[in-house]
Protein backbone atom coordinates (compact mmCIF):
# COMPACT_ATOMS: atom_id res chain seq x y z
CA UNK A 1 0.00 0.00 0.00
CA UNK A 2 2.84 2.43 0.67
CA UNK A 3 4.18 1.75 -2.80
CA UNK A 4 0.83 2.84 -4.29
CA UNK A 5 0.98 6.09 -2.28
CA UNK A 6 4.51 6.73 -3.47
CA UNK A 7 3.46 6.08 -7.09
CA UNK A 8 0.49 8.45 -6.72
CA UNK A 9 2.74 11.13 -5.24
CA UNK A 10 5.18 10.77 -8.13
CA UNK A 11 2.32 10.95 -10.65
CA UNK A 12 0.92 14.07 -8.98
CA UNK A 13 4.34 15.68 -8.96
CA UNK A 14 4.87 14.73 -12.65
CA UNK A 15 1.47 16.19 -13.62
CA UNK A 16 2.26 19.41 -11.74
CA UNK A 17 5.63 19.76 -13.50
CA UNK A 18 4.17 18.99 -16.96
CA UNK A 19 1.23 21.34 -16.34
CA UNK A 20 3.60 24.10 -15.22
CA UNK A 21 5.77 23.63 -18.33
CA UNK A 22 2.73 23.69 -20.66
CA UNK A 23 1.45 26.85 -18.95
CA UNK A 24 4.88 28.48 -19.23
CA UNK A 25 5.07 27.51 -22.93
CA UNK A 26 1.63 29.05 -23.61
CA UNK A 27 2.68 32.23 -21.76
CA UNK A 28 5.82 32.52 -23.93
CA UNK A 29 3.72 32.13 -27.11
CA UNK A 30 1.33 34.88 -25.97
CA UNK A 31 4.22 37.24 -25.16
CA UNK A 32 5.87 36.52 -28.53
CA UNK A 33 2.61 37.30 -30.34
CA UNK A 34 2.29 40.59 -28.49
CA UNK A 35 5.87 41.59 -29.32
CA UNK A 36 5.61 40.73 -33.04
CA UNK A 37 2.28 42.53 -33.37
CA UNK A 38 3.74 45.69 -31.86
CA UNK A 39 6.70 45.48 -34.28
CA UNK A 40 4.19 45.51 -37.15
CA UNK A 41 2.92 48.91 -36.06
CA UNK A 42 3.97 50.60 -39.34
CA UNK A 43 0.85 49.37 -41.12
CA UNK A 44 -0.49 52.94 -41.09
CA UNK A 45 2.29 54.38 -43.29
CA UNK A 46 1.17 57.44 -45.21
CA UNK A 47 0.89 56.52 -48.91
CA UNK A 48 2.03 59.98 -50.04
CA UNK A 49 5.20 59.74 -47.94
CA UNK A 50 5.88 56.26 -49.28
CA UNK A 51 5.36 57.40 -52.90
CA UNK A 52 7.65 60.41 -52.40
CA UNK A 53 10.34 58.21 -50.89
CA UNK A 54 10.18 55.76 -53.79
CA UNK A 55 10.38 58.63 -56.29
CA UNK A 56 13.36 60.13 -54.45
CA UNK A 57 15.40 56.89 -54.47
CA UNK A 58 14.48 55.93 -58.03
CA UNK A 59 17.57 55.36 -60.21
CA UNK A 60 18.74 58.10 -62.59
CA UNK A 61 18.70 55.80 -65.62
CA UNK A 62 18.58 52.21 -66.70
CA UNK A 63 21.38 49.96 -67.87
CA UNK A 64 20.89 48.44 -71.31
CA UNK A 65 23.01 45.31 -71.60
CA UNK A 66 23.14 44.82 -75.34
CA UNK A 67 26.26 44.68 -77.47
CA UNK A 68 27.81 47.34 -75.24
CA UNK A 69 26.57 48.64 -71.90
CA UNK A 70 24.98 52.05 -72.32
CA UNK A 71 23.17 54.13 -69.73
CA UNK A 72 19.84 55.27 -71.10
CA UNK A 73 18.54 58.23 -69.18
CA UNK A 74 14.95 59.44 -69.30
CA UNK A 75 15.81 63.06 -68.64
CA UNK A 76 19.49 63.80 -69.22
CA UNK A 77 20.98 65.80 -66.37
CA UNK A 78 24.11 67.70 -67.40
CA UNK A 79 24.91 68.78 -63.85
CA UNK A 80 24.50 65.22 -62.55
CA UNK A 81 26.66 63.77 -65.32
CA UNK A 82 29.29 66.44 -64.67
CA UNK A 83 29.29 65.62 -60.95
CA UNK A 84 29.47 61.87 -61.49
CA UNK A 85 31.95 61.65 -64.36
CA UNK A 86 33.55 64.98 -65.28
CA UNK A 87 34.24 66.78 -62.00
CA UNK A 88 37.15 64.51 -61.09
CA UNK A 89 39.26 66.31 -63.70
CA UNK A 90 37.37 69.50 -64.53
CA UNK A 91 36.96 70.59 -60.90
CA UNK A 92 40.69 70.21 -60.20
CA UNK A 93 42.29 70.91 -63.58
CA UNK A 94 43.86 67.46 -63.66
CA UNK A 95 45.94 66.63 -66.77
CA UNK A 96 45.50 70.17 -68.09
CA UNK A 97 41.73 70.01 -68.33
CA UNK A 98 39.97 73.38 -68.12
CA UNK A 99 38.44 73.95 -64.71
CA UNK A 100 34.70 74.45 -64.43
CA UNK A 101 33.98 78.19 -64.27
CA UNK A 102 37.44 79.22 -65.57
CA UNK A 103 36.48 81.67 -68.33
CA UNK A 104 40.00 82.05 -69.70
CA UNK A 105 40.54 78.28 -69.80
CA UNK A 106 37.33 77.72 -71.75
CA UNK A 107 37.41 80.79 -74.04
CA UNK A 108 39.42 79.24 -76.92
CA UNK A 109 37.62 75.91 -76.59
CA UNK A 110 34.19 77.53 -76.75
CA UNK A 111 35.32 79.49 -79.81
CA UNK A 112 35.79 76.15 -81.66
CA UNK A 113 32.06 75.57 -81.48
CA UNK A 114 29.79 73.18 -79.63
CA UNK A 115 30.05 70.45 -82.30
CA UNK A 116 33.82 70.29 -81.82
CA UNK A 117 33.45 70.23 -78.03
CA UNK A 118 30.88 67.44 -78.28
CA UNK A 119 33.16 65.46 -80.60
CA UNK A 120 36.16 65.83 -78.29
CA UNK A 121 34.13 64.89 -75.22
CA UNK A 122 32.49 61.86 -76.83
CA UNK A 123 35.52 60.51 -78.74
CA UNK A 124 38.36 61.78 -76.58
CA UNK A 125 40.99 64.40 -77.38
CA UNK A 126 44.67 64.98 -76.44
CA UNK A 127 44.76 62.77 -73.37
CA UNK A 128 41.11 63.13 -72.42
CA UNK A 129 39.53 59.68 -72.59
CA UNK A 130 36.35 59.19 -74.61
CA UNK A 131 33.29 60.13 -72.55
CA UNK A 132 35.59 61.15 -69.73
CA UNK A 133 36.49 57.52 -69.15
CA UNK A 134 32.89 56.45 -68.49
CA UNK A 135 32.00 54.37 -71.55
CA UNK A 136 28.52 53.66 -70.18
CA UNK A 137 27.44 57.29 -70.71
CA UNK A 138 25.16 57.99 -73.63
CA UNK A 139 26.22 60.64 -76.15
CA UNK A 140 23.29 62.77 -74.97
CA UNK A 141 24.51 62.64 -71.36
CA UNK A 142 28.01 63.70 -72.42
CA UNK A 143 26.61 66.54 -74.55
CA UNK A 144 24.45 67.71 -71.63
CA UNK A 145 27.51 67.73 -69.36
CA UNK A 146 29.49 69.74 -71.94
CA UNK A 147 26.63 72.25 -72.23
CA UNK A 148 26.52 72.53 -68.42
CA UNK A 149 30.27 73.18 -68.24
CA UNK A 150 30.17 75.72 -71.09
CA UNK A 151 27.26 77.63 -69.52
CA UNK A 152 29.10 77.70 -66.20
CA UNK A 153 32.31 78.92 -67.82
CA UNK A 154 31.11 81.78 -70.04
Amino acid sequence: MSEELDDRGVMKMLLVVVGTLVGFFILIIIIAQMVTNSADSNKGVDKMVEAATIKRIKPFGEVNIGSAPVVVAGAVDGKGTYGASCAACHATGAAGSPKFGDKSGWKNRIAQGMDTLFDHAINGFKGMPAKGGNASLSDEAVEAAVEYMVKGSK
